[in-house]
């Protein structure tokens, strides 16, 4: 998933480089003892999306690497961040520790699966999973 993109001007000097990303002033990461100023509010993945998310107010990372996604996740819970995480599909079904153990932790970040807009919708959650577990996968039906 690796893609070229450029900062923000909008982007804060903490950002990583390669990544586009937007901080809502009082939404930024707390210190040691978590975030106390709100809630977070996270977009990783396709990039046609992210522009989107962008302009409401999300921390933009488009197409991120596997390495950046397990870094931020260990950083919300090293912090103590409470975050709202929209991440497209194909991260959900990747195995990265940190987004597996925010999961299943549950507690101050709550994740949420989107599709991307290029391919056929299969929302990797919990729930999906235990549906598609009990009625069989929707996937032949029309």
């Amino acid at each position: 998933m690796a893609s070229e993109t450029s900062r923000s001007p909008n982007a804060g000097p903490d950002q990583e480089a390669g990544t586009v990303s937007h901080r809502v002033a009082g939404l930024s990461p707390g210190g040691g003892q978590g975030n106390h100023q709100g809630t977070r509010m996270l977009f990783l993945g396709d990039e046609s999306l992210a522009d989107g998310f962008r302009l409401i107010g999300f921390e933009t990372y488009p197409d991120p690497e596997a390495g950046l996604v397990d870094q931020i996740f260990t950083d919300l819970i090293r912090r103590g961040d409470k975050a709202f995480a929209i991440v497209d599909e194909a991260l959900m079904r990747a195995k990265i520790p940190g987004l597996e153990r925010v999961r299943s932790e549950g507690g101050r970040v709550v994740v949420a699966a989107v599709p991307r807009l290029r391919e056929k919708p299969r929302l990797a959650s919990d729930v999906a999973d235990r549906l598609d577990a009990m009625f069989g996968k929707a996937g032949g039906a029309a």
